[in-house]
């Protein structure tokens, strides 16, 4: 049954009331306008506003044990909420959902509280929803790791022999991810030309997306002291989009033989909002099967994921409009997010709040996650039309906006949506 809310929500909205995700906003500075409105606030997402967590905290709108009192929401991130765990996150939600509802006067008929705390989105100006101490990337589709596999090592061995067993990843650079509607500069860095024997210091001419999610983690776990898989899901807080860019030159001459480095950590985009996992229990699915099977740490007594579709867009610079180029879904993901954060923590590591977890690009049978994928590796261009004219791509061009979008679809038109993670490709600019 659809939630109503006294707030205004269009028709097929990303923020309905059953989703309320959390994020990290602060209102754009208006002459004359109170200084400390620019400073960053908690808000959750409804229609088209953003609801101001702090200010209702101050007017003593938690009264639950858990938030009664606390200052998580005026802080400028969500590491303090993150930390407090799942009975502080279902306490923030049962009292928000009450208070944003037709049914409820509180908010409903006050009419100078709701002209404190509903704010157009249009006048916020959104950010990084957490400090991100650490970051880790998985490669957790099968889809892709056999595509890429297939073309860099043929079909006989597109899969190493520890795939199917231990959820692969390396370790990103935290300092370098960004919120959605930032720039992005194309990097420059070693690459080894066709033909050549000598590295070149250049910049890179194969950028490409890769369309992923990623996972706050809310509680830590001590060092040396694993998570185990049964309780693994308590520490997940909440998934966003996630663009982990890459220059596919620079990681190709460098990966070897530890992975990637310089190819990846210019630049990660993240989407601002972050839905919880709540919000995503009405479309939990099945998992895709293991097989072989899993060792006993990472073997799930009820495996399931959801059902989040995604598309990928790419807007050229020449165009007002973005199109559609390949499109995939978080149910095909074959490692899950309890299995990434219990084999993070098998070795002893400790993970805390805020620490993101990438998927690795999402592909699936029809929908390759990178255009590494959909050009196989440059050897084909995809074409889309976009503003009355036909556009052809090996890989990202100077200029190009990168648009994913991600959502599930409900009943009667309702959706739990993730809004959108965007970034725009900027040519490099260095004199090197």
């Amino acid at each position: 049954m659809a939630l109503d809310t006294f707030v205004p929500v269009a028709p097929g909205s990303d923020f309905p009331l059953e989703n309320l995700p959390f994020g990290v906003f602060s209102r754009r500075r208006q002459s004359g306008g109170d200084p400390s409105c620019c400073c960053g606030r908690v808000g959750v997402a409804l229609g088209e506003h953003v609801v101001d967590l702090g200010t209702l905290s101050e007017a003593g709108a938690f009264t639950g044990p858990m938030l009664s009192g606390a200052d998580c929401f005026r802080k400028g991130s969500l590491n303090e909420f993150m930390a407090l765990g799942y009975a502080a996150w279902q306490e923030a939600r049962t009292t928000l959902t009450r208070l944003l509802s037709s049914a409820e006067g509180v908010l409903r008929d006050d009419r100078t509280l709701q002209e404190k705390i509903l704010i157009p989105q249009s006048e916020v100006t959104m950010h990084l929803p957490a400090r991100i101490g650490d970051y880790t990337d998985f490669y957790a589709s099968k889809e892709h790791a056999t595509n890429v596999g297939t073309i860099f090592r043929g079909k006989d061995n597109a899969l190493q022999p520890n795939w199917c067993h231990l959820p692969v990843a390396y370790h990103g650079r935290a300092s370098s991810i960004v919120p959605s509607g930032t720039d992005v500069k194309r990097p420059r860095g070693q690459t080894l030309k066709p033909g050549s024997t000598q590295p070149h210091f250049v910049p890179s001419a194969v950028v490409d997306f890769e369309l992923e999610m990623g996972a706050f983690v809310g509680p830590g776990n001590q060092l040396g002291s694993p998570i185990p898989i049964e309780s693994a899901k308590e520490h997940i807080f909440g998934i966003v989009l996630l663009n982990d860019w890459s220059a596919r030159d620079i990681q190709k001459w460098e990966y070897v033989p530890l992975g990637p480095f310089n190819g990846k950590n210019w630049a990660t985009t993240v989407s601002p909002w972050v839905v919880t996992l709540d919000a995503l229990e009405p479309f939990e699915c099945p998992a895709p099967v293991q097989e072989p099977p899993v060792l006993p740490y990472l073997r799930e007594q009820h495996r399931t994921t959801y059902d989040v579709q995604l598309e990928v867009q790419i807007q050229p610079r020449d165009s007002s409009e973005a199109a559609a180029v390949s499109a995939s879904n978080l149910r095909h993901l074959y490692w899950t997010f309890p299995q990434m954060v219990a084999h993070h923590t098998s070795s002893g590591c400790n993970l805390r709040p805020g620490d993101l977890l990438g998927t690795g690009t999402i592909s699936c049978e029809d929908g390759p996650g990178s255009l590494l994928e959909l050009s196989w590796a440059g050897q084909r261009q995809i074409a889309f039309e976009c503003g009355g004219s036909t556009h052809n791509r090996c890989y990202l061009m100077d200029g190009d906006t990168v648009i994913l979008k991600g959502h599930c679809a409900g009943p009667n038109g309702r959706r739990i949506g993730f809004g959108e993670c965007r970034g725009r490709v900027l040519p490099d600019d260095s004199q090197c």
